[in-house]
């Protein structure tokens, strides 16, 4: 069995690489070329040794995924006609200039092209499809704000420059839009008969073109690494704008609440959730954590400017690898003073119900959300109500076993996939309420009718689970230290915190929306990774 080296920053993926002097850039390359009877040693560097190794194994399974993709990706290329690019050899070098007799062209966006149908225009974009015919090239072109089918004709289409163009380049195109037709179909209804453009920018042809490098069906894991190319795909890029919108959604809500934004911190050194889901960071010499949570600074917050909210990135250490999980996310959180546990939960059903309804509104994200999602419904006030206990006893009764296989019984947690399968079961948006002290935060205070439980709130949707998780706050100081007593923690780093309790407490509860979440059930995707832009989880810190 022959070495073949590998070294992601030294190497490079041609067909006579491989020796230690002129290794290869991948593992998949490596064995889309050499095959699978060979020993792959990648190059790994740290402060103890650097220096050729064996491949691991998890490395080896994930090289073995993108050789399958470069072997089908060579597979689809031999059955492909002959390229465009060689056939636009014999194209005519024909050299065009703009008619300055024709009227001057407004600069306009795609978005605003329904306002100027009729008109001359100048667009700018990207080529996101392509289809060259013998003295015609229709082409969509893209610039984010939406689509455009464009139409040349004559020499703009016998051009050699024409018939040399690629998926993924960009243009400047002065013509006029025009309604299509009867029978005809494109974005929009309308079409932009061009009669001038310019190259701006030419995406590679051949083994580089934008489609071999982002091919459909490739390993997820690929297409992660190619996220900054991914993205331009529709699906993707729809799940962005519609991201957009929830939190433009968002912020309009508590502005007709009359919770006021603020930014707290990443960087603390004090924990919400528990110590075992920090990022631990060398903060000049002292020991500090990127955040899980801002609902501590929140509550310092109300005394001075009333109901507050912020939207901020969390961070959470779990090596997790469930499809609603990531180590980095976008949370959404608020804290309300003077309220009751039952004030609390009907604000969360009027945040999710109104949210929704102004998302579905919007004229870009409605549109996107009925294509990626055509049987979301719009959740309905009242949520069903559900306290912890009764959710055991839906479960026991329905045989859903606990992470035992056994019995649910009072002090179990509620795994994801019981709870995935009570709620998508019962099939509405449920409050479950009430779960026990042991189960939950220091800071959650104990049901006056019951010391077992908490005046605490998951909010489950059908689909997707838990979405949103929030409680009452411990207001009196004596309770709060017998908290953290109990949970074993230091009070000198809490001192502030702690202080909320001596100036002027008060009934105060809040809440955390996960943003990733919450589009994942909006969009009807599959994993949270799909609705964040750079998702961030065990083991994926690029690019």
């Amino acid at each position: 069995m022959s070495a073949v080296y590998v070294h992601e920053k030294a190497g490079k993926d041609v067909p006579e690489a491989g020796s230690e002097a002129e290794p290869f850039a991948t593992a998949a390359y490596a064995l889309f070329t050499k095959g699978d009877d060979i020993k792959i040693l990648t190059y790994k560097e740290t402060e103890e040794e650097k220096g050729y190794v064996d491949i691991t194994q998890s490395a080896l399974k994930k090289a073995k995924k993108g050789a399958e993709g470069l072997k089908k990706k060579a597979e689809k290329a031999a059955k492909q006609p002959e390229p465009a690019a060689k056939k636009a050899t014999d194209a005519p070098d024909i050299k065009f200039t703009e008619d300055k007799s024709l009227p001057e062209a407004k600069s306009i966006k795609l978005g605003k092209i329904a306002e100027n149908i009729d008109q001359r225009v100048t667009v700018r974009g990207w080529i996101h499809r392509l289809r060259v015919q013998k003295g015609l090239i229709f082409l969509t072109l893209r610039d984010g704000t939406g689509f455009l089918q464009v139409v040349f004709t004559g020499d703009l289409a016998k051009a050699k420059q024409s018939q040399e163009l690629t998926i993924e380049s960009t243009l400047m195109v002065k013509g006029t839009i025009n309604k299509l037709p009867e029978g005809k179909t494109a974005p929009g209804g309308v079409e932009l008969k061009a009669d001038y453009y310019e190259v701006v920018a030419l995406a590679p042809s051949g083994d580089d073109a934008f489609t071999n490098k982002v091919a459909e069906g490739a390993d997820p894991s690929y297409l992660l690494d190619m996220r900054h190319l991914t993205l331009r795909g529709d699906q993707l890029s729809a799940v962005m704008k519609v991201r957009a919108a929830l939190l433009r959604a968002v912020r309009k809500f508590y502005y007709e609440e009359s919770l006021t934004e603020v930014t707290p911190p990443c960087m603390v050194q004090t924990q919400v959730e528990g110590g075992s889901t920090l990022f631990k960071m060398d903060y000049y010499g002292e020991e500090a954590y990127l955040t899980q949570s801002s609902q501590l600074y929140l509550e310092t917050c109300l005394p001075a400017l009333g109901d507050v909210y912020c939207v901020q990135e969390s961070f959470r250490a779990e090596k997790s690898h469930t499809r609603r999980h990531l180590s980095e996310y976008t949370h959404i959180e608020a804290e309300l003073a003077f309220i009751s546990f039952e004030d609390l939960l009907s604000h969360l059903e009027k945040l999710l119900t109104k949210v929704v309804q102004y998302t579905l509104e919007d004229p870009v994200a409605g549109p996107l959300i009925k294509e990626l999602n055509p049987n979301f419904k719009a959740p309905q006030m009242p949520f069903k109500r559900m306290e912890y206990i009764d959710a055991l006893d839906w479960l026991n009764e329905h045989g859903i076993p606990n992470e035992d296989g056994e019995k649910f019984k009072f002090g179990d947690d509620i795994a994801e996939a019981a709870e995935r399968k009570m709620t998508d079961t019962i099939g509405e948006p449920i409050l479950l309420t009430r779960f026990p002290v042991e189960i939950k935060s220091f800071y959650m205070p104990k049901c006056k009718d019951d010391p077992r439980v908490t005046e605490s709130v998951d909010v489950l949707m059908p689909n997707v689970g838990e979405i949103t998780g929030g409680s009452m706050r411990t207001w009196d100081l004596d309770q709060l230290l017998a908290a953290f007593k109990r949970e074993g923690l230091d009070t000198e780093a809490y001192y502030w915190f702690l202080d909320l309790r001596k100036y002027g407490s008060c009934p105060h509860g809040g809440y955390g929306l996960g943003t990733e979440r919450i589009l994942a059930w909006l969009c009807d995707r599959f994993t949270v990774r799909d609705c964040s832009l750079y998702p961030r989880f065990t083991g994926r810190c690029k690019p």
